[in-house]
């Protein structure tokens, strides 16, 4: 018939959250090599606990609430909006290799959106001048996708969690079972991290975590890395 249909918006979130979404997600460990490195983390135990920490603590305070706020602002092109939560996104990025991670995959995940010809050229125009970071270039995908806040969430949760446990299994490094036990532990955790990230206002938004810091810092001198954080 030739006729085509735009994807559903749960494949949508499927594809936003895939680790074969190609904005290089998988080369960043995020701290968790520096935490291996310093005996912090050496077990499955400990990783699954260390992972689920920063999940409550850093993504569900942090970069997930800047999506949950992003997406309606997105979608109603609230320029100035989008250029604050930018600017926060960048003014907590403690280290080097945070704002690199930042960077990079907003602009990747920026690449693979003017790839499929979804965003609009108003949206496109805004990116320009930001340029976007990882939370405000994803908040533009899902905003497009069109689905539930609390389910755009869930698919970010989920894809880092997916990309950290990945990374567990290389450098502590874990078996695939192990892999999957800890997958299990986060998503019994994730629903409390996007209701966390739902209800935080600007006031309440933060990034504060020290330990991840400095191991951060430790990292971009680190010996032996197979990660970028």
């Amino acid at each position: 018939m030739g006729t085509e249909t735009a994807p559903s918006a749960l494949l949508q979130l499927i594809w936003l959250a895939s680790p074969a979404l190609p904005i290089g997600g998988f080369s960043y460990s995020e701290g968790l090599e520096a935490a291996i490195d310093q005996g912090l983390v050496h077990n499955e135990a400990s990783a699954t606990d260390w992972v689920v920490d920063q999940l409550h603590l850093t993504q569900s305070r942090g970069d997930m609430a800047v999506v949950a706020q992003a997406i309606p602002a997105w979608q109603r092109m609230d320029t100035q909006r989008l250029k604050a939560l930018n600017d926060w996104v960048m003014a907590t990025r403690e280290t080097a290799e945070m704002r690199l991670q930042a960077e990079q995959m907003g602009r990747s995940l920026l690449d693979w959106l003017r790839n499929l010809q979804q965003a609009s050229d108003a949206q496109l125009q805004c990116c320009a001048q930001l340029p976007p970071t990882y939370p405000l270039a994803m908040a533009l995908a899902l905003s497009l996708a069109q689905a539930p806040l609390d389910q755009a969430l869930q698919a970010v949760a989920f894809g880092w969690a997916e990309n950290m446990t990945q990374a567990a299994l290389k450098a502590v490094p874990l078996g695939q079972s192990a892999g999957q036990r800890m997958l299990a532990r986060l998503a019994r955790e994730i629903p409390q991290a996007v209701q966390t990230a739902l209800h935080l206002n600007d006031e309440d938004r933060q990034a504060f975590s020290p330990m991840l810091a400095i191991l951060s810092s430790r990292h971009e001198t680190q010996y032996s890395r197979i990660f970028r954080s």
